[in-house]
């Protein structure tokens, strides 16, 4: 991995420290591995795109309850749509839940122990 720099609202900075392979987990146990993952002590939140979410074979559409949107990530067996996960939005469009991470290769820092803010 060459050097790499983040444009960020408070301009670059140099935050990514490697990629390696993730598997995480999110709240009602849907497992994501995702082969090339940005790695960065610095960051507070974690970013899942569309394209991890369907080459672990899901999907995802958004729905509206009681005036709140969903993002609802998707699995079909047997010709059957299954809801796993329910991800609701903050007022910026971005969406959020909690993933605990299941397997780590790397050197391991306390503060990534608890769950992390999961944001797509």
């Amino acid at each position: 991995m060459c050097d790499a720099h983040v444009n960020t609202i408070s301009g670059s900075s140099k935050i990514i420290e490697g990629s390696r392979r993730a598997i995480i987990l999110l709240p009602k146990c849907t497992k994501f591995v995702i082969d090339d993952t940005l790695f960065s002590t610095k960051s507070q939140r974690n970013l899942l795109s569309f394209k991890d979410i369907h080459i672990n074979g899901y999907h995802i559409e958004t729905m509206d309850e009681k005036n709140i949107e969903y993002l609802y990530i998707t699995n079909v067996e047997c010709g059957k749509k299954y809801v796993l996960e329910r991800l609701p939005t903050f007022s910026s469009g971005l969406y959020y839940t909690h993933i605990s991470a299941i397997e780590a290769h790397a050197t391991t820092n306390q503060k990534f122990a608890k769950p992390h803010t999961f944001t797509i």
